[in-house]
C-alpha cells in the first residue's frame, strides 16, 4: 500500500490522484490534513473565498486526518495530524509514504513515522535551484533539508530547476524519479475545443477590440509575478504601433495599482464595462476577476498569449501547462520553475527576468504572426499524469 500525505486537495493533484486508481497497478489512499479549498475557504492572497468547482475528492480512496486546531495549508506549525501517524501506517499496511514537499509540519511528521513503520518515503516537492538566498539562510537549509532527505529513498522530480536542487544535495541519480508536473490536458484542450466558436463574443464581453492582440496574465495580482512588468512591455509596444490589449483574470494586493497603470476597458469588480480614453498612453486592460477552473477556458480561448513574468518564487507555474493545453502560445521569464521544461516548446518565447524591452519584444514577434501563434497538443505529451504514473508504477515495483 502507497499512503500519500497531501495538506489538502489541490486542483492540479487531484486528477494525478485519479489517474493513479484508474490505472490500479498501485494500491494507495490519499491522506488530507486539511479540506481547504473544498469547502468554501479564504485565500489571502487572492483576497478572495473561494472553493473550486471541479470534484477533487472523487476517483480515489482517501480520509481526512484530524489536524491541529486552525489548520491550514500555510500554518507550518498547525498543518499536522494530531493524530500518531506510525501505528495508522502499520494498520494500513503502508509499504511507502509519499509527502508533497516540506512546506508543513505534518510532511516532516510523515517521514519520520514512515521510517519508524519500515516504509520507503517519497518525495515530490516543487522547489528548484534558481533562488540565490543569502549565505546563511543557504547554511540553514542545507542543514535541514539535509536531515529530511537523508530519510527520502525516491525523489519524484516535476522537472529540470528541481531535479537540479537534489543534485546538489548530493541526491544519487539512482534515486531520482521523473514525474513532470502537467495538468488534465485532455479536460483543457475539450474546454477550449468547444469555446472557440464564441471566440468573438467572449472579447467582446470583456470589451476586447475585434484585432487586438490580446495578452492574458493569470493568477494571483502579487509582487512575486511582477504583473507591472506586462503593463510596462504592452505599453512599450503599442508606442511601437502594435494594438496589445491585457486581459487580467485573478485577483490580488496589486489589483488597484494596475488598474491605475491601464486604461480599464471592463472591469467585473465595478460591475462591468468602463470608459475608454482613446488618448490615454496606457495600454487597455480588462479585469475578468477570478475564473474557477471550469470558466478559466474562457479565457485561454480569448487571448492570444499568456505571459508568465514571475520571479523565482514561481517554482513552476501551472498555469502555463493550463494555457499551452488550451493552444495558447505562452512568454516565461527564465526565473519561473517551468521554462527549462516548457520553454522548449517555444524557446524564443523565454525572456530574461525583469527585462522589460525583452518581454515587449516577445509580444511583439507574435503579435506581428498571421496567422495566429497557437500550441499543437501533441506539444505537451512529455507533461501528462501518465507519465507520473508510469514513475510511480516503476518505483512501488521496485520496493525491496
Amino acid at each position: 500500500m502507497l499512503i500519500i500525505i497531501a495538506t489538502h486537495p489541490v486542483q492540479y493533484q487531484a486528477p494525478l490522484w485519479q489517474a493513479l486508481a484508474k490505472d490500479g497497478r498501485v494500491p494507495f489512499e490519499v491522506w488530507y490534513l486539511t479540506h481547504h479549498a473544498v469547502a468554501a475557504s479564504l485565500d489571502a492572497e487572492f483576497g478572495k473565498t473561494f472553493a473550486w468547482d471541479i470534484d477533487l475528492l472523487a476517483g480515489y480512496r482517501r480520509r481526512l486526518l484530524n489536524a491541529a486546531p486552525g489548520a491550514t495549508p500555510t500554518t507550518f506549525m498547525r498543518c499536522r495530524s494530531i493524530e500518531p501517524l506510525e501505528p495508522m501506517l502499520r494498520a494500513a499496511g503502508a509499504q511507502a509514504v509519499w509527502i508533497q514537499g516540506w512546506q508543513a509540519l505534518g510532511y516532516w511528521q510523515a517521514a519520520r513515522a514512515a521510517k519508524r513503520a519500515g516504509c520507503e518515503v517519497w518525495l515530490r516537492g516543487e522547489s528548484n535551484d534558481l533562488a540565490t538566498p543569502p549565505r546563511w539562510k543557504a547554511l540553514i537549509k542545507r542543514l535541514l533539508l539535509g536531515q529530511l532527505f537523508a530519510r527520502v529513498d525516491r525523489f519524484l522530480c516535476i522537472g529540470a530547476a528541481n531535479r537540479r536542487l537534489y543534485e546538489r544535495f548530493g541526491v544519487p541519480d539512482s534515486r531520482l524519479g521523473h514525474a513532470p508536473y502537467a495538468v488534465d490536458n485532455d479536460r483543457f484542450a475539450a474546454q477550449a475545443a468547444a469555446l472557440r466558436p464564441q471566440r468573438a463574443s467572449l472579447r467582446a464581453r470583456w470589451g476586447i477590440g475585434e484585432n487586438a492582440f490580446v495578452a492574458m496574465f493569470c493568477g494571483k495580482l502579487v509582487a512575486k509575478k511582477r504583473p507591472q512588468d506586462l503593463v510596462s512591455a504592452a505599453r512599450q509596444a503599442r508606442r511601437d504601433g502594435f494594438d496589445i490589449h491585457l486581459l487580467f483574470v485573478g485577483s490580488g494586493e496589486l489589483g488597484d495599482d494596475l488598474r491605475r497603470s491601464c486604461n480599464v476597458v471592463f472591469d467585473v469588480d465595478q460591475g462591468g464595462a468602463k470608459t475608454s480614453h482613446l488618448n490615454d498612453e496606457r495600454p487597455p486592460a480588462s479585469f475578468a476577476g477570478f475564473l474557477n477552473q471550469t470558466e478559466i477556458s474562457m479565457a485561454y480561448v480569448a487571448a492570444d498569449c499568456l505571459v508568465l513574468p514571475s520571479d523565482f518564487k514561481e517554482t513552476w507555474g501551472l498555469v502555463v501547462n493550463e494555457a499551452m493545453a488550451s493552444g495558447l502560445p505562452c512568454i516565461i521569464s527564465d526565473r519561473c520553475g517551468c521554462a527549462e521544461d516548457l520553454g522548449v516548446i517555444s524557446p524564443n518565447l523565454i525572456f530574461p527576468f525583469g527585462d522589460v524591452d525583452a518581454l515587449a519584444e516577445r509580444l511583439e514577434v507574435l503579435a506581428r504572426r498571421e496567422p495566429r501563434a497557437s500550441v499543437a497538443p501533441e506539444a505537451l505529451a512529455a507533461f501528462s499524469f501518465e507519465r507520473s504514473v508510469e514513475t510511480v508504477c516503476a518505483a512501488f515495483d521496485g520496493i525491496g
